[in-house]
């Protein structure tokens, strides 16, 4: 139902309320033309006459007692849906579905979600967590968190953070007489890696020498999954640092190859293009992107780098 059909039921309402086209324009603040035209507009779309006529009143014909009750429903429900609509504009309410990488799950979202509902009583959490590709469209996410460029033109990407990758491994993982300077010494280890993700590249620091990381050995299409199999001590991987920074900070992960660097990645909150966002949604959104723009990774310390290489901090890389 179009707009202009409720503006005619509204004052065709009024008409049979009042009794008169006169009465109605005033109280609607329309001139009595602009009535009478909604009228005649009805009862041509109808095809049958909604008032009986005389001089001095209008009443309503058995069709226009029939049209008037429904009209009274169809604008209360109107009145209902819109008050609705801007209040969800207005205040952040209602469900909030939130997609992100599995990885997330394990802390990263907990500081941010929780002044979100702190502050927003009215919101709710749904958290659809997967590291393979999502509709957001078709599944009525509200807010995706991505990793990487978006190749979707019609999704609207806004940069949360710039994350690396750390070149990470078990200190068990690797052999007490082995010293590893280059990546061609990753070449007897075990490579784990996400199935998900592009060829990796390392580049030296000074050299600027660009070479491939040996296959994967090992794949798995959890990130969490991924960084237990590499505590295990089975191979070595590429792993976030917002997620094992403290793996690195206990000794249970050390890095490898600092002299070497990977790519780096932007992590994105993504929305549907729409040009405007329920108020729940832009919340979100600033909680996220303060929580994460305020996150600090100190150095790894020294005494974990993996002996016998150069102590420094490598950069690292989300893979797209």
């Amino acid at each position: 139902m179009n707009r202009n059909m409720v503006k005619g039921m509204i004052v065709f309402a009024a008409i049979a309320e009042k009794g008169s086209m006169s009465a109605a324009a005033t109280q609607l603040n329309l001139s009595s033309s602009a009535v009478s035209q909604q009228v005649a507009k009805l009862e041509m779309e109808m095809g049958i006459s909604l008032f009986h006529r005389n001089t001095r009143h209008l009443t309503l014909t058995e069709a226009g007692t029939l049209f008037y009750e429904n009209c009274i429903k169809i604008i209360k429900i109107v009145e209902s849906a819109e008050h609705q609509l801007h209040a969800l504009k207005g205040t952040p309410s209602g469900e909030l579905k939130i997609a992100a990488p599995v990885g997330f799950g394990g802390g990263l979202l907990s500081q941010p979600l929780a002044h979100l509902l702190a502050a927003h009583p009215q919101i709710s959490l749904n958290l659809q967590l997967q590291d393979g590709p999502i509709d957001i469209v078709n599944e009525g996410i509200d807010l995706a968190i991505c990793i990487g460029p978006l190749s979707d033109s019609n999704l609207i990407a806004r940069p949360l953070a710039d994350w690396r990758m750390l070149l990470c491994a078990a200190p068990s993982c690797i052999p007490q007489h082995q010293s590893l300077q280059h990546p061609d010494d990753l070449q007897g280890l075990n490579r784990i890696s996400h199935s998900y993700a592009k060829p990796e590249f390392l580049t030296h620091l000074q050299t600027q020498e660009r070479i491939e990381l040996p296959a994967q050995r090992i794949s798995v299409n959890n990130m969490q999954t991924l960084i237990q199999l590499t505590l295990d001590g089975l191979g070595f991987a590429v792993l976030p640092e917002p997620e094992v920074h403290q793996y690195l900070a206990s000794g249970q992960l050390v890095t490898l190859l600092p002299e070497w660097s990977l790519r780096t990645y932007s992590v994105y909150s993504v929305t549907s293009a729409r040009d405007k966002q329920p108020a729940k949604v832009k919340e979100a959104i600033a909680a996220l992107s303060q929580y994460f723009s305020q996150m600090d990774f100190s150095p790894t310390p020294a005494s974990l780098v993996q002996p016998n290489a150069c102590e420094l901090t490598p950069r690292f890389a989300i893979p797209a």
